[in-house]
């Protein structure tokens, strides 16, 4: 009843050590493969499939090195050649290199496919119109409206301390002007949402400051009638004994 315990076992070891240095070579091979196509494509990740008599294989990469290669034979069961988590098994691996052959054909042939595709691509332009003739008159209004809400910080700064907000209403639309010490902090138009005409990040754009400009003087003479208001306020203050 024992006399199958006494029979040899087959070592697996030369097969497992035949697979893993079949395997590594196909990683090597499929890695500059990869590469090629991270170059052609342009991207450190994507995927391509190519069709051989055989089956199907698709070889994905990831930062400019294959991820995995992967084999769908005509009849059978996919075999991951390459991946990430586990060498394939002897067998699977044996069906996927008597194709692998015609993978690297069909691959050539693809990166064949694109010689000459750029040959008639123009590569003079038309001149690039300037914009800083625009840019200019940009700036040179915009300094304007600064200096004077920089001129209205410094009134509000007098009268109302150190920092704050003045709002009004001009052109159908709220302007509220920030100011820290004489400084204007920004200059905003339209509410929460609107457009910053002056702010510590940059100008507003051209469009935004052809739109808006007109409505400058209206602000101003807002807020002058502001100050009026003040000053009629306090002009009726008096410390004459009663």
């Amino acid at each position: 009843m024992t006399d199958g315990l006494e029979a040899e076992i087959e070592d697996a070891a030369d097969v497992a050590e035949r697979r893993d240095e079949l395997a590594a070579r196909v990683r090597t091979h499929a890695g500059q493969m990869a590469r090629e196509l991270a170059v052609l494509q342009g991207g450190d990740y994507g995927q391509e499939t190519f069709d051989t008599d055989g089956g199907t294989w698709t070889l994905k990469y990831e930062a400019g090195d294959v991820q995995y290669l992967r084999f769908e034979p005509n009849s059978g069961t996919e075999t991951y050649v390459v991946s990430s988590k586990q060498p394939p098994e002897p067998g699977p691996l044996e069906t996927a290199m008597a194709d692998y052959e015609a993978f690297v054909a069909a691959f050539n042939a693809h990166i064949d496919s694109f010689d000459g595709l750029l040959a008639e691509t123009p590569d003079e332009f038309p001149p690039i119109a300037s914009t800083a003739e625009l840019v200019a008159e940009r700036d040179r209004i915009v300094e304007r409206i600064r200096d004077v809400a920089n001129a209205m910080a410094c009134e509000l700064h007098r009268y109302d301390g150190e920092y704050g907000t003045y709002a009004t209403t001009a052109g159908g639309q709220r302007w509220e002007l920030k100011w820290e010490g004489d400084v204007a902090s920004y200059l905003r138009v339209g509410g929460s949402d609107g457009t910053y005409l002056l702010s510590q990040y940059g100008p507003a754009s051209a469009p935004d400051v052809r739109r808006l400009a007109d409505d400058v003087p209206a602000f101003v003479d807002a807020f002058n009638d502001h100050v009026d208001d003040l000053e009629a306020d306090l002009s009726q203050v008096s410390f004459d004994s009663q």
